[in-house]
This record gives structure tokens, sequence and C-alpha cells, in this order.
């Protein structure tokens, strides 16, 4: 038996081509082991105790694609502790291993970055800030470092006299990463003003978005459309043009109505004693009726006015009584908020017709219930108006010309 290994040393001895082949199968089948023993068995037994655990931030901090990344790094420093061919060539293969070392701890830094901004985002204080931009810019960063010190190793030259010699590209660089540094300024402002957050309804008509903000990142901001379709705004273009942001609306809960009902002018006149009688009937308005009455009443007695002429004094009007009930209407409504602006008013008359306008708020901001109330309203509205006498205005209508035959 000592012979035949004698032998086969000596045969061995005078084959170096076939001895390095074997001595580097023993050794990369020794840093498959290695590989095998991290990501099996230490990596999986890591993820079973992160498992285990109540807190959710080692879930984040630890995840696969780290643990599997940092698995590679093993192997390959166990690579680097054997020579297989003469120096020249060893030193190059050493600098290659060196330099996937490298590659690898960048990664592993990107991994660790990524998990960071994660757990950071899950605190209600930075869960609407733009995180994900600056881990991008940092990324950057770290990645042209790393690839400076790849490069230096690779070839063997300093990695400071590298890095200093940036400075003579540095007008390429900063053509070449235009927009990442427009995007980064873009960041910085956005979050300083705090313009934008994620969540938050923004409208920018000139680029067809209207919808949810869902993620924002260095380059791009990702709206949800309320028609489901999904817009990327670049984030520059949040600065250079204006938008909507309706953040202020959802944080106070409410939702402004604002429309117009046109009152045709030919409808408008003085109420009658029986139409005020008759008005005074209308639950919501007859304290009104009551008091007002008196006050004009009052008002005409004592400056001696002669109200046998309608245009002598002072009169209730059929569209001012309109306006009443409204307020009155609109206030018994639990689905108006009081406490913000409440407002009926009438617009200049045009060629529509005397526009009076509710300006009000509703209780929600929930897009559904808001349209439902709005229409509510005015369905309650369109019906109400000839019980004043009043007409809603509208264009004639081929009903209306065969009428006049």
């Amino acid at each position: 038996m000592e012979t035949t290994i004698n032998n086969f040393s000596e045969w061995l001895q005078v084959n170096p081509l076939l001895y390095t082949l074997i001595k580097g199968a023993i050794i990369v089948l020794g840093a498959f082991l290695i590989y095998l023993i991290t990501h099996k068995i230490l990596i999986t037994s890591v993820r079973k105790i992160v498992a285990k655990t109540k807190t959710e931030f080692d879930d984040i901090l630890l995840k696969e694609k780290l643990l599997r990344r940092f698995s590679y790094i093993l192997p390959i420093i166990f690579l680097q502790q054997f020579t297989f061919f003469n120096s020249g060539i060893d030193t190059k293969i050493d600098n290659i291993l060196e330099a996937m070392v490298a590659l690898f701890i960048i990664l592993i830094i990107n991994s660790l970055l990524d998990s960071f901004v994660e757990i950071i985002s899950k605190f209600e204080k930075f869960k609407d800030r733009p995180l994900k931009s600056y881990a991008q810019v940092i990324k950057i960063i770290i990645i042209i470092i790393g690839a400076i010190l790849i490069f230096g190793i690779i070839t063997g030259q300093n990695f400071w006299s590298l890095f200093a010699g940036l400075g003579a590209i540095s007008a390429v660089l900063l053509l070449v990463f235009k927009d990442t540094i427009m995007a980064f300024v873009a960041s910085i402002q956005i979050a300083s003003y705090d313009l934008v957050k994620v969540g938050d309804w923004i409208e920018i008509p000139s680029l067809g978005v209207d919808g949810d903000v869902m993620d924002m990142a260095l380059h791009t901001i990702k709206v949800r459309n309320f028609d489901k379709t999904i817009t990327t705004v670049p984030t520059n273009k949040l600065i250079e043009q204006s938008f909507k942001n309706w953040r202020g609306m959802q944080n106070t809960g409410s939702r402004r109505i604002k429309r117009a009902i046109y009152i045709d002018i030919s409808s408008i006149k003085f109420l009658s004693d029986e139409m005020i009688n008759r008005f005074s009937k209308f639950q919501l308005i007859s304290e009104y009726l009551k008091d007002k009455k008196d006050e004009v009443e009052n008002d005409n007695n004592e400056k001696g006015v002669d109200t046998s002429e309608l245009v002598n004094g002072r009169r209730l009007t059929n569209v001012g009584t309109f306006r009443e009930y409204l307020k009155a209407y609109l206030r018994s409504r639990s689905d108006i908020n009081d406490n913000l602006t409440f407002l009926i008013r009438q617009l200049s008359p045009g060629a529509e017709g005397l526009p009076i306008e509710i300006y009000v708020f509703a209780n929600t901001t929930d897009w559904v219930k808001y349209e439902e109330i709005q229409s509510d309203i005015f369905d309650h509205l369109m019906a109400i108006v000839p019980q004043f006498e009043l007409k809603v205005f509208q264009n004639p209508t081929g009903n209306d010309f065969r009428k006049l035959n």
C-alpha cells in the first residue's frame, strides 16, 4: 500500500499539470463544502431563530438575500489561502478573488441599507418620508466607490490615485448623472417643504395624473390613478410645474361642495301675502318668515312707507326666501360640516340666469359617499324650486319650440 502511494506521488511529480488540476479540484471541493455548511446549516439555523422571535425587525434585517450574499464570502476567502500555478498567475487569481469579496461586501451593504430603510419606515414619524430616494443616492455613491475599488484591485493600482483621478472626469460624471442629481435635489426640496408624501392624493392635469401616491423613489414617483392605471412621474417634474395636493382636504376629514343652481330671472318676484302664508308652513323657514315679516313691516312703518305700491319700501322675494331655505336645509343635514366655510350666495347674473351657489363641506372624504351627498342635495333642490314659484334655467329644447305652435 505504501509502495503504491509512493509510486502515485512520483507519478504526480512528473505530471505537474495533472497535479495542479487534482489539487485545484480538492480545494474547490473544500470551498464548496464550506459554502454548503454556511448556506445550508448556519444560515438555515439563523433563519429559524429569527422566525421564532416576536420582533419583526430582525426578520427585515436578516433577509435571505443578505444571508445568501454573506455565504459566498467564506468560500472565496478559503480559496485565497492556496496557490495553484506560478506566482504571476496566482497574483491575478488572488486579485480576482479579492475583487469578488469586495463585490459581495458592497452588495451586503446595499442589502443592509434596504433593511434599514424598511425598518425606519415602520416608525410613524418617518412613514411618509421619501427615504427610498436618499437610500438610492447612498447606493449610487457606494457603487461608484466600490467600482473604483474593484477596478483598482484587479489592475493592481492604488485606490486613492484612482479616486483622485475622478476630478479629471467630473464633467463626464455630471453629464452621465445629470438626471440623478436633478432628481436628488428635487427629492430634498419635496422633503424639506413637505410637498408630497406616500398616500397623498395629487393631481397634475398636464401629465394626466389624478390619484394616490404609491411609492416615492429617487427618479420617479408612482401614482395609482382613480381609473386604476398607474403613472410614473419624474421626481423633478413636481418642482418644475405646479400640482394640486389634496392632503389638506383629507386631513380635515371634509370635502368641499361648490356647485350652483341657475334660476330663471323672469321667475323672480316679491312675495304676496298668500305666498308668505303658504311658505310659513315650511317648517325649516317658518321662524325665519315670521321674524323677517315683522322686521320688514316695522321698518316700513317707521319710515312711513306707502306699501300700496310694490316699488316702495322693503319686501321679501321668493329667491331670497329660497336662499334661506337652502341654508336651513343644509344645516339640518348631519353630513354637512358647520365648522368649515358655510356659504349660500348669489353670483353675477348672466345669459344662463341667476346662479345661486352652494359652498359648503361634506363630512367625508370618501369619493363615493361625497358624490352621493352632493347628488342627494341637488336632487332635493331641483324638486323644491317650483314650490317657491321659481324656475330653473335651461336652454330651449325641441319640446319648448313645439309648445309655441
